[in-house]
């Protein structure tokens, strides 16, 4: 099981304990789930630009957001769907994605939103994680069990509002 956390900016620094408590998280959300695979998740940390140039080129919206996701596998509120493809027999495990953190965004939002840096990336990172597993705020139903995931995790690790 592993998550892999790429740090490509440069205008925010990235603690190692920072680095700690996002791999935590990432493996709560999995744990949340019962999901007991070995698992790949890539998680990128990236500035206002770069992940603006994805938002245009994936989605096709010309501005900076604070979180991208990118699920492999086909998944279902937790449950997988279809696996052919995203199995690495070089690693032996499941590529659930990748999910893009602009850190400036972080930032940005830690300070509108009254709490800490840590918080804010923390609930980006779990709302990443939890859209590779099939969850979405698609509709006011799914939205409010994926809000309800990310609190218990952020509440499990002290991260509350």
């Amino acid at each position: 099981m592993e998550i892999f956390i790429e740090d490509l900016q440069d205008k925010i620094e990235v603690t190692d304990e920072i680095l700690k408590l996002m791999d935590k998280a990432a493996r709560m959300c999995l744990e949340y789930e019962n999901f007991t695979l070995p698992y790949e998740i890539s998680v990128i940390l990236v500035d206002n630009d770069r992940i603006k140039e994805v938002n245009n080129e994936q989605r096709g919206i010309d501005r900076p957001t604070d979180v991208l996701s990118f699920p492999i596998v086909d998944m279902y509120e937790g449950e997988i769907k279809s696996s052919d493809g995203d199995f690495d027999m070089d690693e032996g495990c499941i590529v659930l994605g990748d999910i893009l953190i602009s850190l400036e965004k972080v930032k940005e939002q830690s300070v509108e939103y009254g709490h800490s840096f840590e918080r804010e990336l923390i609930f980006l990172l779990t709302h990443g994680v939890f859209h590779l597993l099939g969850y979405d705020h698609d509709t006011e139903e799914r939205e409010k069990r994926m809000l309800e995931r990310q609190k218990s995790v952020l509440k499990s690790l002290n991260l509350e509002r």
